[in-house]
């Protein structure tokens, strides 16, 4: 795996379907997301996180000036093609320990972010992970892999 791979930002949204803030760290909980996030919950998509090389795919198809956190992220990544891992990868991040849960989403219906930017990668690039231990993650931090 690469040694480059790390987080770029932390973000939150007080709503869903909205794009979410960079707040620098936040304290993530066990078996339920990130403190004060409006997706945080026991379920099995507690935190999200998306690759800031899918934000260049899509600057690519002509996208522009998307700021960090505009697909409603929780983490945003660098170094690492988050979507090609597979369910069960456990990601070490920061003082965190969690679990890939899901590849990707179904959009039922067009949410703001897709409104606002026109499409969303989400549905494709975004990996959900639930908290398997707690801890802080800040921007800066390596993220380290085992598959399953």
């Amino acid at each position: 795996m690469k040694e480059n791979m790390k987080i770029l930002e932390v973000n939150r949204s007080d709503k869903k379907g909205i794009k979410k803030e960079p707040i620098g760290s936040g304290k993530f909980i066990e078996d339920f997301g990130l403190e004060n996030d409006a997706h945080a919950g026991k379920w099995h998509r507690q935190v999200s996180l998306l690759a800031i090389e899918s934000y260049h795919r899509m600057e690519e198809q002509g996208i522009k000036d998307l700021p960090i956190g505009a697909f409603g992220e929780n983490l945003t990544t660098e170094g690492i093609e988050l979507h090609t891992l597979p369910v069960g990868t456990v990601l070490k991040i920061g003082e965190t320990v969690q679990e890939v849960t899901q590849i990707g989403k179904e959009c039922h219906t067009m949410c703001n972010i897709g409104k606002t930017v026109g499409t969303c990668v989400m549905p494709n690039e975004g990996i959900f992970t639930k908290i398997i231990k707690g801890g802080e993650i800040k921007k800066g931090d390596k993220i380290e892999i085992e598959l399953p």
